[in-house]
C-alpha cells in the first residue's frame, strides 16, 4: 500500500486524542474456573464469580479481555503463522482468491477497491461451508445463497489450520454465550438453538506500516452487528474502544495469548439494551504492520433478534422492535459492494421510542 490518497485523507473522520494508552482498561477475566470445572457451566458454586464479572463487563463496557481460555496455543499460532505467510505472498497470487459481488469471500486489499477509508487487507472464510444467506435484504424476497470459501494454493495449510482454528472459536464462543446467559438470570443455553445454522465468519487482517498514521485509520469506528467478536491480536496493538462511561476513547494494550471480547447488537437486542454494543475502530502504525483475527460468532439466517421475553416486564418494557438477522446481515454485505438505495442498517433503527 502506497502514500494516502488525497480523497481518502479528506473522508477520515478527526479524532481526539486517547484518553489513556494502558493501564485501567476494559476488564481482564480469567476463565480458568470455567475451564479447570469438571462439570462446566453447570456446577454453578465455581463460576457464580465469573459470571458475575461477565454481566459486569458487558453492562458497563461491552469489552472484556480472557485468559486461560483453554484455546490451544497451538491452533492459535499455526493460523497466524499461516496469516502471515498469505499475506507476504505476490499480490497477483493473492488476487487469484479476491472476493466480488457473486462470492464476498476471500481476499480484497482496500487499496484497490477504492470505497472505503480502511487501511488494510483482509481474507474472510466462514466456519461453515457453504453458508445459507438471504440472496436479497428486501423484506419480500426469499431467495437465499450459498456462501462458499475459497482457499488460495498457498500456503497450502491454510485451509486446513483455519478450520481446526474455527472449531476451537465455536467451542470458546458457546462458552461466552453461555456464561452471558447466565449473567442474564436465563437458563445456560438459553441461546445455543439460534446458531444451529450460524452465519459465522473468520477474518484474517493485516494492516501495512501507514505513511501517515495520523490521517488513517485500520478500521473507522464501527459497532459489530452480530452477537459476539472474539479478537485475537498480536503485540503490536492499535485496538480503540470508546468507553461507555464518559465517551473518551482508550487504546487496549494487548496481552499475550489473550483474546478480546466484544458484545452485538443482537446481545443487546437480547438483553433488551441492557448489555451495549460500543463503538470501537483501529489505529495503524507507521513503523510496524499489525496481525489480527477477528471470529464474528452470529445466528442463522432464518433467526428474528427480539428482546428475550423473560426479561419483559410491565416496568421493563421492549426497547427493540423484532428484526431478522440474514436480512440485517445482507443488507451490511451488500453495502460493501454498492451503493443501496437506502443508508446502511443500524441496530438504532429498530429502537422502539420512549
Amino acid at each position: 500500500m502506497g502514500e494516502i490518497d488525497p480523497a481518502f485523507i479528506q473522508s477520515i473522520e478527526h479524532r481526539p486524542k486517547l484518553d489513556f494508552l494502558a493501564g485501567g482498561g476494559i476488564p481482564l477475566i480469567d476463565l480458568s474456573a470455567l475451564i479447570n470445572s469438571s462439570d462446566g457451566l453447570s456446577n454453578s458454586k465455581a463460576i457464580a464469580g465469573l459470571v458475575e464479572q461477565v454481566g459486569d463487563a458487558c453492562e458497563k463496557w461491552g469489552f472484556f479481555q480472557i485468559i486461560n481460555h483453554g484455546v490451544p496455543f497451538e491452533s492459535r499460532k499455526k493460523i497466524e503463522e499461516a496469516q502471515r505467510e498469505f499475506f507476504s505472498l505476490p499480490l497477483q497470487e493473492k488476487l487469484k482468491v479476491r472476493r466480488d459481488m457473486v462470492n464476498p469471500l476471500g481476499y480484497y486489499d482496500t487499496e484497490l477497491t477504492k470505497n472505503v477509508r480502511d487501511w488494510k487487507e483482509v481474507f474472510d472464510f466462514m466456519t461453515q461451508d457453504p453458508t445459507v444467506a438471504p440472496a436479497s435484504h428486501e423484506p419480500d424476497n426469499n431467495e437465499v445463497k450459498l456462501m462458499i470459501n475459497q482457499w488460495p494454493d498457498y500456503p497450502s495449510n491454510l485451509r486446513e489450520v483455519c478450520l481446526e482454528y474455527a472449531v476451537e472459536m465455536e467451542r470458546l464462543a458457546f462458552k461466552l454465550l453461555g456464561l452471558i446467559s447466565l449473567s442474564l438470570g436465563l437458563p445456560v443455553d438459553r441461546f445455543n438453538d439460534f446458531f444451529k445454522d450460524q452465519i459465522t465468519r473468520i477474518r484474517l487482517n493485516h494492516y501495512p506500516p501507514c505513511p501517515s498514521p495520523d490521517l488513517a485509520l485500520g478500521v473507522g469506528r464501527h459497532k459489530d452487528g452480530g452477537a459476539l467478536t472474539i479478537l485475537a491480536q498480536d503485540d503490536v496493538g492499535g485496538l480503540e474502544v470508546k468507553r461507555k462511561s464518559d465517551g473518551e476513547w482508550i487504546r487496549v494494550k494487548p496481552t499475550p495469548d489473550a483474546y478480546i471480547i466484544n458484545v452485538g447488537d443482537i446481545v443487546q437486542v437480547w438483553s433488551n439494551g441492557k448489555y451495549v454494543s460500543v463503538e470501537h475502530r483501529v489505529a495503524v502504525n507507521s513503523e510496524r504492520e499489525r496481525f489480527s483475527i477477528p471470529c464474528f460468532f452470529n445466528p442463522g439466517h432464518y433467526v428474528d433478534v427480539k428482546p428475550m421475553e423473560e426479561l419483559i416486564t410491565e416496568q421493563d418494557t421492549p426497547k427493540y422492535k423484532e428484526y431478522n438477522w440474514g436480512k440485517f446481515f445482507t443488507h451490511r454485505r451488500l453495502s460493501n459492494f454498492m451503493k443501496l438505495d437506502v443508508e446502511n442498517t443500524q441496530i438504532s433503527d429498530f429502537r422502539i421510542s420512549e
